[in-house]
């Protein structure tokens, strides 16, 4: 599991469905009990800055368009999460990194 793969996670509480999640956690971070990540949504809001768009490919195993919800982030145990089905291209990528620092007020 590395920086940019879109895995399933079955989160705690309210947003509990098993969903696809961007991880995000550095590669460095040891991945033997939590990955951090950010959810993906099909219900496209257009929020700019807190979500970023992905359209379907092979690559990301993506089925329709989504949105990965920058405004989200949460970490979950290793046993919530199921198999990896895609990976995002670098320019995407590099737009939820770009998102995330703006929300989190590092820039």
């Amino acid at each position: 599991m590395k920086r940019g793969d879109i895995i399933v996670v079955a989160p705690p509480g309210e947003f509990g469905k098993p969903r696809p999640v961007l991880v995000i956690q550095a590669d460095v971070a040891p991945v033997d009990y939590t990955v951090t990540y950010l959810p993906i949504t099909s219900d496209l809001l257009r929020v700019p800055l807190a979500r970023v768009r992905v359209e379907p490919t092979s690559e990301n195993g993506l089925r329709k368009p989504s949105e990965v919800m920058v405004d989200r982030i949460s970490t979950s145990t290793l046993a919530r999460v199921g198999q990896t089905i895609g990976r995002v291209d670098r320019e995407t990528l590099l737009a939820v990194e770009t998102a995330l620092l703006v929300h989190l007020g590092l820039v």
